[in-house]
């Protein structure tokens, strides 16, 4: 839809809480902050967004020519009893057994969450190599920290459960 700080990541977490368009333009700031890995920033972007009449009538166009994207609040395409199920990860620096985004992709397949910034509402922050700024603030908010060698523990033991 373009809102502003939105991309796939975030949008995934939007509809995992919201099962439509409908409710997610009724979702104030607060409400939207309520969800793991959605912060200030990006609740009143989204809030915005839904403020503005060409946007509004943008989504009535694309309901009118039949397009109704739903999906139950909650409802992932995988089950609940996954290991990482409810968990919120985020990966910084670079990793030597795979790529940041076959991490991510690991982790949800196991039933956790990936996002782009650490929050409060952050489990895990993954440290590759030269993790940056990501670490210092994961060490402010004392989430914890994970290196490769861990993360791929954790991934290992999930697995195999």
């Amino acid at each position: 839809l373009g809102i502003l700080h939105v991309g796939s990541e975030i949008a995934e977490l939007l509809t995992q809480n919201h099962g439509d368009l409908e409710s997610l333009s009724q979702a104030s700031q607060e409400d939207l902050t309520q969800v793991a890995g959605i912060g200030p920033k990006i609740a009143e972007s989204v809030v915005a967004y839904f403020n503005v009449d060409t946007n509004r009538q943008v989504i009535a166009k694309l309901a009118a020519a039949g397009v109704n994207p739903t999906q139950k609040p909650g409802e992932t395409s995988q089950s609940e009893d996954l290991p990482f199920q409810g968990l919120t990860f985020v990966i910084t620096g670079t990793l030597s057994a795979f790529s940041r985004r076959e991490g991510e992709s690991r982790i949800k397949t196991l039933g956790g969450g990936v996002t782009s910034s650490v929050t409060g509402k952050t489990d895990y922050l993954v440290a590759g190599e030269s993790p940056g700024s990501k670490l210092k603030t994961a060490q402010r908010l004392e989430t914890q920290v994970l290196d490769e060698s861990e993360f791929l523990a954790m991934l290992e033991k999930a697995s195999s459960t």
